[in-house]
């Protein structure tokens, strides 16, 4: 039985996965509670393999990475994140990767991916990684996408849409809940529309 693949991202009310210049937001749009960081953290202490495409591997060495030790992002979600085993898929990346657990595969992320979710015996989940996902999406590949709304609208700041570009999907909402009394998630089983 293939590998369940999660498409898990993070975005404001109005479908921006970031904000750009002039944000002053802070991480999470300044608005993670107990309860969404508990579950986050449960989510991440789940036994599954982190998949990533080069775009956001490289923002989570920036981040995340060795210079991090010590900071305000070695929090345990993240420990936990780059602590997974992870395959981070990318055509201009070479190896080593500076990464606890990680492994660089070479090639096209939709061919990985499908090959990925033969031969692991893991689920799969990946974080942003938004054209990556996208594309995964499209190829049918995508058993959950998984988003996270925060109460926030990022109209003149937001960055990054993370539908921007995407297919037409129809969506069957198969959890949601609320977090905090106000953070939205919400996992749909995306079929591409058509």
């Amino acid at each position: 039985m293939p590998a369940t693949y999660t498409f898990d991202v993070f975005c404001s009310l109005d479908g921006f996965g970031s904000y750009g210049e002039g944000g002053d937001w802070g991480g999470y749009w300044g608005k993670q509670g107990p309860e969404f960081l508990a579950r986050r953290l449960a989510q991440y202490e789940e036994e599954q393999r982190l998949v990533l495409g080069a775009t956001t591997f490289r923002e989570f060495l920036h981040f995340l990475g060795p210079a991090s030790a010590g900071s305000d992002v070695d929090d345990p979600i993240n420990t936990r994140m780059k602590n997974m085993p992870t395959t981070v898929v990318s055509t201009t990346l070479e190896g080593p990767l500076d990464w606890p657990d990680a492994t660089l595969v070479n090639g096209d992320a939709v061919d990985v991916v499908a090959r990925l979710k033969e031969e692991s015996e893991l689920p799969l989940r990946s974080h942003g990684s938004l054209a990556m996902n996208r594309a995964l999406m499209a190829a049918g590949l995508v058993d959950r996408l998984q988003v996270t709304i925060f109460p926030v609208i990022t109209g003149r700041t937001g960055a990054d849409p993370i539908f921007g570009g995407a297919a037409d999907f129809d969506l069957e909402l198969i959890e949601s809940r609320t977090l905090d009394g106000r953070t939205q998630e919400l996992v749909y089983r995306p079929t591409l529309h058509g």
